[in-house]
């Protein structure tokens, strides 16, 4: 008897393209709850917990913004700060889909990890509000804070790669970009001489 292979986009890690960056990435998203949960539960040395908790949360911000999120999906995103103003805006960046395609396999460990995420650690607070333990949640806030940030930024980042190449297809395909910019460099240099 044959064993059916995974089809492409199953939940199967072996089927990933990267599956080091993958592995980490999940590392990193499990081993916080874990050791949050194994803090809850089996110690109270919660100095300990706090600590390991927020490295690994923080680790994960990091590999998940930096790393994971440009090799499995091709989205990258951070903030700019104008040092004259102090106004913030925030860049998203996407990988030109012509020249690489996303496996779907990545993308939805990606997508789901991303979701789930923040979903447990809501849970978490509840639970934690439920039990009486108030001093568990600064911490339980702090990863609710983070794992929230990456889900609403990668969610934009990916809206803005999907806005951003429907209207680039449109502009190349009816030649509309030559025309436009041509037509602004004309006025540019025609202002410039007035």
């Amino acid at each position: 008897m044959e064993s059916a292979q995974p089809s492409q986009g199953s939940l199967s890690w072996r089927l990933s393209s990267h599956p080091i960056t993958l592995l980490t990435f999940l590392a990193f998203r499990v081993s916080s709850l874990l050791v949050y949960l194994f803090g809850v539960i089996f110690t109270d040395n919660m100095v300990m917990i706090f600590i390991i908790t927020i490295l690994l949360l923080a680790a994960d911000f990091y590999y998940l913004k930096n790393i994971a999120g440009r090799r499995l999906v091709g989205l990258r995103w951070w903030n700019e700060v104008d040092p004259s103003s102090g106004d913030s805006r925030w860049v998203f960046e996407s990988s030109d889909p012509a020249t690489r395609s996303i496996n779907p396999t990545d993308s939805r460990f990606f997508w789901l990890a991303i979701y789930a995420q923040p979903v447990l650690w809501v849970a978490l607070a509840i639970l934690a509000l439920v039990r009486l333990k108030f001093m568990w949640l600064p911490l339980v806030a702090i990863a609710i804070t983070l794992t929230i940030t990456n889900s609403l930024a990668f969610s934009r980042c990916d809206k803005f790669s999907q806005a951003s190449n429907i209207a680039g297809s449109a502009l190349y395909s009816g030649n509309l970009a030559g025309s436009l910019a041509s037509n602004m460099f004309g006025r540019l240099f025609t202002f410039g001489r007035s």
